[in-house]
């Protein structure tokens, strides 16, 4: 699959290589695997000198040996004795970066947190002492968001503050999966729908549908639910590294919350627990969960709902490892029942999800998410405000569009008028033909 969107980011790491012809400079890019950090790396430096090493998980010596292969392969330089330390590998691509300019792209850098630690002292100190005197653009690249973070945002770490920019890529918006699928001629409101309930916008994961050709809800699903599917174990792939030993309590938490057990309460009555801790690092460290609360509700409000942020660890939770000995039964027509009784109802929640990334992405709302009251009464899928103009938009989104009720939904909506009084409302149906309102219209 050709390289897709990321116009933003290109234009910021091309700006920081030309800085740095005349001073060293260092961005960090993290965020979770599949998300197409290495290719955006890698696309940056396109057309100009650059140097690419993976810190894989082995000893130092060995990874030595490997840069200083590489090194030789790169640039005419004359490598002298054994050597055994990554800080003096950095310290001969410094060296080399005092007479020419190039970027420098280490991947999975948090993977010395395991093998070495004292390697972020070393390169750190080294850094200080060369940065105004070499010419490169040192790009730190890793998928471990908790180990990013503290390598580089905790004030206690000695690369804290070192870098010039932090880079969190993101998946791809609804517009780029659009982009995909017009290129392919795959496009309609529905198919963008079902991969972006299945992937969410994860590059990679797009890029294996496209491979295969696997456009359209049955299409996806057929795929998914097969023998050697590559999605069956990617989400003990995606988060076992960041969970460690205790991943099987978060893995619990995260399978209910994709079944719709959204409430601290409720979590903590099905597991005897208390879950607060869990909460906390899924949501601050791992940036796994979120925490959603009705729209204009004030900050200290305990009236709140946890979810998933990733569309694609919520659908694995919800419909793989939830169903896990049938998967590894190869089982597939009994989860394709399941499917078939829960899909529907599903989708209708990422649905929702979507039109809110949509909205967002028309810059002309300052607040968008849902409304409910206590005991999730009068649920409202959609309010949208517009606190300059002083509007507000609120929706019913359903897959099938005859099931929309504007006149009940205003109904619910009488708090909500009260709350935003003066403000001028609209109501409006949302459903799967109204993608094409905000992606653009498919030939």
């Amino acid at each position: 699959m050709q390289f897709y969107g990321r116009e933003d980011e290109l234009a910021q790491l091309r700006t920081i290589t030309a800085q740095a012809a005349s001073g060293g400079k260092m961005t960090v890019m993290t965020g979770r695997r599949r998300v197409g950090k290495t290719l955006l790396a890698r696309e940056s430096c396109k057309g100009g000198q650059s140097l690419y090493l993976f810190i894989a998980k082995k000893s130092e010596s060995l990874i030595c040996a490997e840069c200083v292969d590489i090194i030789k392969n790169t640039f005419d330089v004359p490598v002298f004795g054994d050597i055994q330390h990554f800080r003096d590998v950095f310290r001969l691509l410094l060296e080399i970066g005092k007479t020419q300019p190039y970027v420098l792209i280490i991947d999975e850098f948090q993977e010395f947190y395991r093998i070495n630690p004292a390697v972020y002292s070393e390169i750190q100190n080294l850094w200080d002492q060369c940065r105004q005197q070499t010419r490169i653009h040192l790009m730190f690249v890793g998928s471990v968001h908790s180990l990013m973070v503290k390598i580089f945002q905790n004030n206690k770490e000695p690369l804290f503050g070192r870098a010039d920019r932090i880079l969190y890529l993101k998946p791809f918006k609804p517009q780029t999966i659009h982009e995909i699928l017009q290129h392919a001629q795959q496009y309609t409101p529905e198919n963008l729908f079902y991969a972006y309930l299945l992937t969410g916008g994860i590059p990679r994961y797009l890029e294996i549908l496209h491979d295969n050709a696997v456009y359209g809800r049955d299409a996806i699903m057929d795929f998914v639910f097969s023998k050697n599917s590559p999605f069956l174990e990617e989400g003990k792939h995606v988060l076992i590294e960041e969970f460690g030993k205790e991943y099987a309590t978060y893995f619990s938490i995260l399978e209910l919350l994709a079944s719709g057990k959204t409430g601290r309460g409720e979590l903590e009555s099905i597991l005897a627990t208390n879950v607060s801790g869990y909460l906390a690092r899924l949501q601050n460290e791992y940036d796994v969960i979120a925490v959603r609360k009705p729209i204009n509700a004030k900050p200290g409000s305990k009236v709140q709902k946890y979810f998933i942020k990733d569309n694609f660890l919520n659908f694995w939770f919800r419909f793989i490892y939830r169903n896990n000995s049938a998967v590894e039964a190869e089982n597939f027509a009994y989860i394709k029942r399941i499917l078939e009784r829960d899909l529907s109802t599903y989708s209708g929640m990422v649905l929702e999800r979507l039109f809110h990334v949509l909205l967002a992405g028309t810059g002309h709302y300052n607040q968008i998410g849902s409304y409910w009251e206590r005991g999730n009464q009068n649920e409202i899928d959609v309010v949208a405000v517009n606190d300059l103009d002083k509007q507000v938009l609120v929706g019913e989104v359903k897959m099938n569009p005859d099931r929309i009720r504007i006149a009940a939904l205003q109904h619910k909506a009488e708090k909500l008028e009260q709350v935003f009084a003066g403000y001028a409302f609209a109501y409006q149906g949302f459903s799967l033909e109204a993608i094409d309102q905000y992606v653009g219209q498919h030939d």
